[in-house]
């Protein structure tokens, strides 16, 4: 909803209601949480967009030989969903020498859900930032070919120009795509002080359900240098950019933003 008595970014002295454009965390110690409580705010969380697995079938036009790559990049754990799901599909076995390189450490560990975890293979950036990765990738790259596996619509253009340029043989794997969610119900219903997008697509869905959209002193917050830019493309004012060294999560974000604003 559009708020009243407000016209520009960035003003509002006590945020009270802040909307995360992704599902409500499944435990109850999430750091969400403990936000919640410590500054007396509302979280509400609603996912702007869906996935959708692209199946084998189709996947197989991309002319892919999964099994000739030795290394597989990984920027989400939905990413490593439908990486695996594709190859259980295919009926392809990972060679267990394979090298995964991943965004966090949330997304490396949860790789157990799918192999047997060893440090040896599995490789993540120090602050969850594209550059704490490529670190990563550029101690291990002599000999590698690296599958990234990415939504068929939301590839990191950073990591795609990095690998590039570093001469990496390197080959993009689409497993599923973005869709808009619906999210004019949450969006109009109620006024948020706070907007956090994580992808670009999260911006495109809004500006899909809401297309008159206007800021109105909404605070908008972004994670990630490409969600950043569609925030800014779509005409907003960005107002808390993650990650950064001392602020790598959007929990640590706003936990700074908020007790600034108390």
């Amino acid at each position: 909803m559009v708020k009243k008595g407000s016209s520009k970014s960035g003003t509002v002295k006590t945020p009270k209601r802040i909307l995360i454009s992704q599902p409500r965390p499944e435990s109850d110690k999430s750091p969400y949480f403990d936000l919640e409580r410590k500054y007396q705010v509302e979280l509400v969380f609603h996912p702007f967009i869906k996935l959708e697995g692209i199946p084998a079938k189709e996947f197989r036009k991309q002319k892919i030989d999964i099994a000739q790559y030795s290394a597989v990049i990984f920027t989400s754990r939905n990413a490593i969903d439908h990486f695996f799901r594709t190859c259980e599909e295919m009926k392809i076995t990972i060679s267990q020498d394979t090298k995964y390189f991943c965004i966090t450490e949330a997304v490396a560990l949860y790789l157990q859900k799918f192999i047997l975890y060893r440090k040896r293979k599995v490789f993540y950036g120090a602050d969850g930032t594209n550059k704490s990765m490529f670190d990563v990738i550029n101690k291990h790259k002599e000999n590698e070919k690296f599958l990234y596996v990415c939504s068929e619509n939301q590839q990191d253009n950073e990591i795609v120009n990095w690998l590039k340029s570093n001469k990496c043989e390197y080959q993009l794997a689409f497993m599923y795509r973005t869709i808009s969610n619906d999210i004019t119900s949450v969006i109009t219903a109620v006024d948020f002080d706070v907007i956090c997008f994580f992808t670009p697509s999260g911006v495109k869905s809004l500006f899909d359900n809401i297309p008159d959209f206007k800021q109105n002193g909404t605070v908008i917050g972004a994670f990630g240098n490409n969600t950043s830019k569609a925030v800014e493309d779509a005409g907003l004012q960005l107002d808390i950019k993650v990650p950064s060294p001392q602020r790598p999560s959007m929990v640590a974000a706003l936990d700074h933003f908020l007790g600034a604003k108390k």
